[in-house]
């Protein structure tokens, strides 16, 4: 890197915001969504527009190009630059005022536009435009992108919405732009009445031309526009500090018609041909972008047309009716709001689940959002198909049917030299299909590095001089975003993929959806930030770490980017030992979260679990990693000597409570937890068994169940023998071990083999101790043998400890057959009784139920089976979601227990405390009630103490 030094000190000097220009800062930095990675010199966070100029001026003195930036979520590369990049989400990020009258609001640039639609929603009133990446796009992005969203047939563009702007120049001056060339630099009025002609013709009549500068927003018959003419312009003209955008009247009622129809042509055919009605919405997507599970109508295209209106009758009227005068193969008309949010996420979550092909392949954006005339839909995507078989290539076409614009994710090959080429080549010739049909080459997000090199096909070379010139008038210096839009940067050069090794990486986990490479695995974080949401809604988990610290390398997309370039080894340089990346996963909960949640399945939990394997390989350990990664043999050992009480007795000592926390790395504001007087097992030799004639099922002893908890553990027996089923346990014995053998007490069994417990390594996995939990996930496959000989299945009440065993095992064992087997056994409670005791019905406890649905439940294990348990006892209600915060190991380390209780104030508490009296708390995870006794003095109860507790009524 080259001495910044005195630009680092005077932007210092000058700039009352933070100034970094570390390792990670830049890291976080390098790529946005797009295909590209430029690597900055730093990052400032301006507090106000006084630190923008500053910075502006301390950056032009020095030659240092800047690069404004909002929530990083733009798909053309146009967020990413070598210069400083202006981080505008940490501090300018208010909503200064809201008119409901005059429907106005004003806006700071790192405003996220769902924060905005919350202060407006109480007035009846909405910002028009809504990407896909609502919950995390920014105010000054969007005005960047001119972005549009899926009800722009409705509200039009960004543009469309924005009244007057604040901006600064990169010579320091402090323009308003608007209508009537207010805010115009000198100059621009000039150049503008001497180009009439060509602005007049030059700029093709679409709803959704993004492409290039709107510099027809400045003829005087539209009122030359000064602040219109600035959206879309990519941060390449001046630094947005304030806007006023216009907001629009949102329907009391909304309705959703899904129209179905044969294929993605007939779809797009139909699109136009509905727009008369009025609709707010016509989105399509077709059959390779939905899952499986979704239930929609059968047809192999859909259009989610949405219509509004004062009452819910009036909205279905409308919805009606277009399906009457659609020519469709099925339909449906949706008027639950909860299940139109749920068919909409299907649609938004399409941005991230187009980076896969069916089989699998990955992805790509770089041609992400076409526009053709709406009428012309049709003919285009049948030639789109065309090329991309001509070239070999396959893309799951999706978007804003109703305006003629199409995202679609390619199965590029970025990586080796001949894929880049057919990239280009395909990338010139769609660029010409384009304009064949009348269309832009950006339909919503921008031109960036990804298209801005063929500009001259659409508008040919004197209207791309004329934005030279234009770019000159307000930025002489060629100091904002440079390589963007004018002069721009080869559509191949600065790929992102380019610097990541190409020889598949030594690891430890099998990471089967990638192949087993480890870099494929990072490269699916795109950049859609779907982490960096600031509430979770519904049932989501991910990211609790980020949204307790508002940092971005605390979400799994900054995880996921220093990973990337702990891999390309340029900006973090010590690879495995960074430093950097160690302190960025330090917060992740391994909540799992990602796994689900995240529209690719970056699955960070595993990811943190190989790094800190390799991290802590041959060096000495935290402390925490021994005292809670090695819990499992520390209680093991109380029970063999069957000194619980004594544990308990010191433990409730203060001042050697706080010894053993200071010695074992653990928080000093947690208790610790009490171990049980008796074990699970040693109860379960105890009892008498009985016999049943059900099927039978084999009882998992996890750590938590055996040591701390083992009411949970009878009280499943109690129920699962209830209904009929004959209980188990794992052998203890290895080998010649039996189903259940925990009662043997066989001399020659004691003298031929090893007495051992079973255990899923869950402990050892969270901490990154991988080669022990290889040996002793070994060891459980041995014990288990005489199990996977027969047909039971195993029976996992600790939601973390089945999670594991169905996802960690297999993929730490890849190479051992006998864990996929494994895997295959693994049910939770719920699951056993509903698949092998159908007939049986639950003692009705008919009360409400609050709590929190544990993370690996909701990210790896599925809930529905809980939820339909649960109705069967007459339990109402649904559980919250998010992250208890406890996490295991996570809660207790030192250091974490402010994230962690953030984590459970965000939904778990707050729901507890709002519950009626007669709820039951429910809390299937160790972790979670360990979480509500310390932080709310609640109980918790595992769904099968609930029910045990039932049968005794």
């Amino acid at each position: 890197m080259t001495d910044h030094r005195d630009l680092l000190a005077g932007l210092r000097a000058a700039v009352r915001g933070e100034v970094d220009f570390g390792t990670t800062a830049r890291a976080l930095t390098t790529m946005d969504a797009s295909n590209y990675r430029r690597v900055p010199l730093g990052v400032v966070a301006p507090r106000d527009a006084d630190d923008v100029a500053a910075a502006l001026s301390v950056c032009r003195t020095h030659g240092v190009p800047v690069v404004p930036r909002g929530g990083g979520t733009s798909i053309a590369g146009q967020a990413t630059g070598t210069g400083v990049v202006l981080d505008f989400t940490r501090h300018m990020n208010r909503l200064l005022s809201l008119d409901p009258r005059a429907r106005t609001a004003v806006v700071q640039p790192g405003l996220v536009l769902d924060r905005l639609q919350e202060a407006a929603a109480p007035h009846g009133l909405r910002f028009g435009p809504d990407p896909s990446t609502h919950g995390r796009c920014t105010l000054g992005g969007m005005i960047g992108n001119n972005s549009c969203g899926s009800h722009s047939v409705a509200w039009g563009t960004t543009a469309d919405s924005v009244r007057e702007l604040s901006v600064v120049t990169p010579r320091g001056e402090r323009l308003r732009p608007g209508r009537g060339w207010a805010g115009a630099p000198a100059g621009l009025r000039e150049l503008v009445d001497g180009e009439l002609a060509r602005l007049r013709t030059g700029f093709p009549d679409l709803p959704r031309r993004i492409s290039g500068y709107a510099l027809d927003a400045l003829l005087p018959e539209k009122g030359a526009d000064v602040a219109r003419s600035l959206c879309g312009s990519e941060g390449t003209l001046g630094v947005l500090t304030e806007a006023v955008v216009e907001l629009v009247r949102a329907p009391r009622a909304r309705a959703l018609a899904v129209l179905a129809y044969a294929d993605e042509s007939g779809a797009a055919e139909a699109a136009a041909g509905l727009l008369p009605f009025g609709p707010l919405t016509v989105e399509g997507m077709a059959a390779d972008l939905v899952p499986s599970s979704v239930d929609l109508p059968r047809g192999g295209a859909w259009l989610f047309v949405e219509t509004g209106g004062d009452t819910d009758e009036e909205a279905r009227a409308r919805a009606d009716a277009i399906v009457r005068a659609a020519d469709v193969v099925d339909s449906l008309v949706v008027t639950d709001p909860a299940r139109q949010r749920a068919l909409w996420r299907v649609r938004e979550d399409a941005s991230g689940t187009a980076t896969r092909m069916p089989d699998g392949t990955e992805a790509w954006p770089g041609w992400e959002d076409c526009a053709v005339p709406p009428a012309r839909l049709g003919a285009y995507l049948r030639d789109f198909r065309g090329l991309l078989a001509a070239h070999g290539l396959r893309g799951a076409p999706y978007g804003h049917f109703g305006d003629g614009c199409i995202h679609v994710r390619i199965d590029f090959d970025l990586l080796t030299g001949p894929g880049v080429a057919r990239f280009r080549s395909f990338s010139e010739e769609l660029a010409d299909l384009v304009v064949a049909h009348g269309g832009s080459l950006s339909g919503e997000h921008g031109d960036g590095q990804a298209r801005a090199e063929l500009l001259p096909r659409m508008y040919g070379a004197r209207t791309v001089a004329l934005f030279e010139r234009v770019k000159a008038v307000w930025d002489p210096d060629d100091l904002l975003n440079p390589g963007m839009l004018v002069r721009p940067a080869p559509l191949d050069a600065n790929l992102r993929f380019a610097v990541l090794p190409r020889e598949p990486v030594d690891v430890a986990f099998g990471y089967p959806a990638d192949a087993g490479d480890f870099s494929a695995a990072v490269r699916r974080c795109v950049g859609v930030a779907k982490c960096r949401t600031e509430s979770a809604s519904g049932p989501a988990v991910m990211c609790p770490s980020f949204r307790a610290t508002g940092e971005e390398r605390h979400s799994t997309r900054g995880r996921a980017r220093l990973l990337h370039e702990m891999l390309a080894g340029e900006v973090v340089t010590d690879g495995w030992r960074s430093t950097e990346v160690r302190d960025a996963l330090d917060l992740c909960l391994s909540c799992k979260g990602c796994r689900s949640d995240c529209p690719v399945e970056v699955d960070m939990a595993t990811y943190k679990a190989e790094f800190l394997h390799h991290h802590y390989e041959g060096r000495r350990r935290p402390a925490a990693h021994y005292a809670m990664g090695w819990l499992p043999v520390w209680l093991g050992w109380v029970a063999r000597t069957r000194t619980a009480a004594v544990a308990n007795g010191l433990a409730s000592v203060g001042l050697l409570a706080r010894a053993a926390k200071g010695l074992g790395g653990i928080a000093r504001e947690r208790g610790i937890p009490r171990v049980a007087g008796e074990t699970f097992t040693r109860w379960w030799r105890g009892r008498r068994a009985s016999p049943g004639d059900g099927a039978l099922v084999v009882l998992w002893p996890d750590t938590f169940t055996e040591h701390l908890s083992p009411s949970v553990g009878r009280a499943a027996v109690r129920v699962l023998e209830a209904a009929g089923l004959r209980v188990a346990l794992p052998p203890t014995l290895r080998p010649g071990g039996r189903v259940g053998d925990a009662r043997s007490r066989s001399a020659l069994a004691l003298l031929t083999a090893r007495r051992a417990r079973v255990c899923c390594g869950l402990t050892y996995v969270s901490t990154g101790q991988l080669d022990r939990a290889r040996t002793v996930l070994t060891r459980t496959l041995d014990l288990l043998e005489p199990v996977l000989a027969t047909d039971a299945p195993l029976v996992v009440l600790e939601p973390s400890c089945a999670a594991a065993l169905r996802t960690d095992a297999p993929e730490l064992l890849h190479d051992d057959p006998r864990a996929a087997r494994l895997a295959a056994r693994v049910l939770t409670f719920a699951e056993t009784l509903e698949r092998y005791a159908p007939d049986w019905t639950p003692p009705p406890v008919n009360r409400p139920v609050t709590g929190q649905t544990h993370c690996h439940q909701h990210a790896v294990l599925g809930e529905e089976p809980d939820r339909r348990l649960r109705a069967a006892a007459g339990l109402t209600g649904d559980l919250a979601g998010g992250c208890c915060g406890l996490a295991g190991n996570f809660g207790f380390e030192k250091g974490h227990y402010e994230v962690s209780a953030a984590c459970a104030e965000e939904q778990l508490l707050p729901a507890v405390r709002e519950a009626p009296e007669s709820a039951v708390v429910l809390a299937d995870g160790f972790s979670c009630r360990t979480q509500l006794d310390q932080l709310a003095g609640v109980r918790g109860r595992h769904l099968a103490e609930v029910l045990a507790d039932a049968l005794e009524k």
